[in-house]
This record gives C-alpha cells, structure tokens and sequence, in this order.
C-alpha cells in the first residue's frame, strides 16, 4: 500500500473536514482516532480517494511517509501531550507534529522545548474558520520550529483559503508559540466583533422596537458597505430564521447565555500581563461571563429599577448612526488587538509583519472582513505603526463618525439599553487620544498611602512627598 503524505489524529468534525480538504488537494491523508466509529466514518467518506482509516496507531504510524507528518486535531491541553507522548517513541529527526487547536501559546513554547535535542519538529498552528473552512479552506496561522516550515508548508498553504488575490491565508507567523499566540488574539478580536453585533441588534430590538426580521434587513444592506464581513453576514441570516417547531424567530426561542472556550479569556489576561490595554476585548469577554448569571438576572429584574426604553427620533437616523458606532468600535477593537500583537512581539522577538497577519485573516477565518485589506494598507504604509488609530484612514473614519457613535452611546446609557463593548471602545478613544489624564492624581494616592514615588512635569528623578508630615 501506498505510503500516506499526512496523518490526522483526531476525526471529530474539524479533524475529519481537514482530512478531506488535504484528500481534495491530492495529498494522501492516514486518519486515526481512538473513537471506533469516527474512524469508519472517516474510510465511509474517504473510500476510493488516497486515504487510509486506520483503527490502530501502528497501523496508522506504519501508513505514513518519510518525514511523517502528523496533525494533531484533539482538545487542547492533556489530550496533546497524551498524543505526544504516545507517538514520539515511533518518531525519528525529521519527522514533524502539528496541533492545530486552540492551544495556550505557553503550552506550545513548552512542547517545542521538550522535544529539543530530539530532531522532532513541532508547529503549533492556529486553525480559524468553524466545520465549513476546515472542509473549504480555512485560515491558518503556523508558527513553532522555523526547520518546521519547509516540511508543512506545501499541505498547510495548499489546504488554506485564498484571499480575493488568490494569496493563501496561511504563512509563517514566527518561532515557539508565535502561531497560538495569534490565533488567540484573533478570537479575542472575535468576541469583540460578536458583542458589538448583538449590542446593535439590541438597539435595534429594545429601542427601536424593531422585528428580526426587519433587523435581518438592515444588517444585509450593512453588509454591502464597509461593515461587509463574515459575522454581519451570517447574522441576517440568523435573524431571518424561523424555529421549525414555533413559528417563532429563531433568535427568539434560543436561551440568552453565552458560552465560551477560553481563548478570549486569555487574550485579557495576556494583556493584563503585557501591560496593554484591550478594555473592549475584556469587556467581550465579561458580558458573555454576565450572560450566564440567567436566574440572577431574572430576578434582579423585578428588583433594580431602570428607564424603560423609548424613541421618537428618526429610525433610519438612528440606524445610520448605529452603523457608525459599530464601525467605529470596530475599529478600536481591532487597534487594541493589534497594539497586543505589537507588544508581544517586543516581548518575545517574534519578528510579526502585522500587514501579513492581517491578510491572513482576509478569507477562511471567523473574523474575515472587506475591513482587513484596509489594516494591510495601514501597514504596508507604516510597517512601525504603533495604533491602527493612527493610520490616516482609520483616523479620518472615526473623525467623520464618532458624533454619532457619542449619540448612540449616550442614547443607550439614558434608555438603559446595555452596550458594554460600543461603550469601552469610545472610553479606549477618548483615553488614547487624551494629552493628559487623571493618573497624576492616581500616583499621588499610591504615594500617600504606600509611598510609591512619582515623576514630575517640570524636571527629571524620582519623588516622593511626606503627605502626613
């Protein structure tokens, strides 16, 4: 039998679509996974094309081509050093292992450590795009041993998909956990678009008194602009949808609790770390932790009192300005994302071409944008910016559209209608753009009661005032 060019251990849905993506592109793919049943799905699908199922690791170890090359689709954590563990003894220099989840960039740094010494390459590569871009093509972020590279570049680039310019959205990102750490921040860019999206469709619902299905409209013709993206998208087509059992709107029937997997945690807590602030993506982050307090919120409703919403402006007004708000907080979202990519960058000597990390993002992933070509242009301009804020178009976006979204947050504070994420965005702003802010009087408080120093404005030291003396 033919030796297999690629190995995929792990045949849940992500796992088993990359396998048939890698078969459709002509590369022989061995499938093993621990789960009976996922295997024979996987030869039922994969009969009559270069593949091999197969229900044992040696058999699957023995089907695999010099170097193997093996992909690794299993929950993060445990589970990856389980596989690890299990396959290193059969493995030789040379031979290369890829995780593709969504691992904690540190436990990645960790793996390509352990393996030193031993010639056994190690990428850890951010896998973005849901079932459908793993089986279509999804966006791929590599990064680990650069020798790595040249041996899963072929498959990786071939499998990913293909911006508008027929450029693959997949490219080297950098050494140890270059490639997580990216993914992360991309899903922590991810919560932030999401919240943003729900909270205009809230303004649309709560004070606007708007139907999803004239909801479903708006963000369809949003999509045709600058807005135009993945997420707006599927989210008229979510507000299009009626429940099959009620009649209902779809969005109408589905419980109003959030879940989460992690990694927009960790992209807070990294920029805790880092020092950078990233307040919307945090702020993402809270409302979905928020969300799951239901039998909290339920009764909290009956007791805190609040205004009722109501309007009597011009709806279509209104909705433009919306438009401008989410656009606008969009914008610093991704800023903050950025300015996290920049600083760990510094910090770990990565060597990040923001513009390239960028067009990764352009076709395949979750937060693919018509908006990401313009972040490339920002960055080929200015390879050195240190705030997409800073760039001249998005600069001249937020001067021609932070009236309305000023309007629309306000609106929002004064009708009750909760809009975190629009809210933590205009405060990033206006704190960014600020010469001077209160801190002078916040290091002053640290000085009283812990005597922790201070720098003055008029000549250089360290200080410190006796403020009991």
């Amino acid at each position: 039998m033919a030796k297999q060019y690629i190995g995929i251990v792990g045949l849940g849905v992500m796992g088993e679509n990359l396998a048939l993506n890698m078969a459709s592109k002509s590369f022989g793919v061995a499938g093993f996974d621990l789960d009976g049943a996922k295997v024979d799905s996987f030869a039922r699908k994969t009969s009559g094309k270069n593949a091999v199922a197969a229900h044992t690791q040696d058999a699957f170890i023995a089907s695999l081509d010099s170097p193997r090359r093996i992909f690794m689709m299993v929950p993060a954590g445990k589970p990856v050093d389980a596989v690890i563990a299990s396959v290193r003894p059969h493995l030789v220099a040379g031979d290369l292992l890829i995780d593709g989840g969504n691992t904690n960039f540190h436990d990645t740094a960790r793996r390509i450590a352990e393996l030193a010494g031993s010639g056994i390459l190690y990428i850890g590569a951010g896998v973005s795009g849901g079932e459908e871009g793993a089986l279509r093509g999804p966006s791929i972020m590599p990064g680990g041993n650069p020798d790595a590279w040249p041996v899963a570049k072929a498959v990786l680039q071939a499998i990913a998909a293909k911006a508008d310019d027929g450029e693959p959205c997949c490219d080297w990102i950098g050494s140890g956990g270059a490639g997580h750490f990216v993914k992360m921040v991309h899903n922590g860019i991810e919560y932030g678009d999401m919240q943003m999206i729900c909270e205009a469709y809230w303004l649309m619902e709560k004070l606007l008194g708007m139907t999803p299905d004239e909801s479903s409209k708006v963000f369809a013709e949003w999509n045709k602009g600058e807005l135009s993206s993945y997420l707006i998208a599927i989210t008229s087509e979510i507000l299009a949808r009626k429940d099959p059992e009620t009649g209902k709107p779809m969005v109408d029937v589905i419980l109003d609790t959030a879940e989460q997997k992690g990694t927009g945690k960790w992209t807070g807590q990294v920029a805790l770390d880092l020092g950078v602030p990233a307040p919307t993506i945090a702020d993402a982050v809270f409302a979905r932790s928020l969300s799951a307090l239901k039998q909290e919120r339920v009764a909290a409703s009956s007791v805190l009192p609040g205004p009722v919403p109501a309007f009597s402006g011009d709806r279509a007004e209104c909705l433009e300005a919306i438009r401008r708000a989410l656009f606008c907080s969009k914008i610093c979202s991704y800023a903050q994302g950025f300015a996290l990519l920049r600083a760990a960058d510094q910090q770990y000597q990565w060597s990040f071409r923001m513009g390239t990390i960028s067009s990764l993002w352009r076709a395949g992933c979750i937060i693919r944008a018509q908006f990401l070509d313009k972040i490339k242009e920002a960055y080929d301009r200015d390879p050195r910016l240190a705030n997409l804020l800073l760039d001249r178009y998005f600069a001249g976006i937020v001067a021609s559209h932070q009236q309305a979204w000023r309007k629309v947050v306000a609106l929002a504070v004064e009708n009750g209608v909760p809009v975190p994420a629009f809210a933590s965005a205009l405060a990033y702003y206006d704190g960014y753009r600020s010469a001077m802010l209160p801190a002078n009087l916040l290091q002053a408080q640290r000085d009283f009661f812990g005597a922790h120093t201070y720098h003055r404005v008029d000549k250089p030291g360290v200080f410190h005032t006796p403020w009991n003396g």
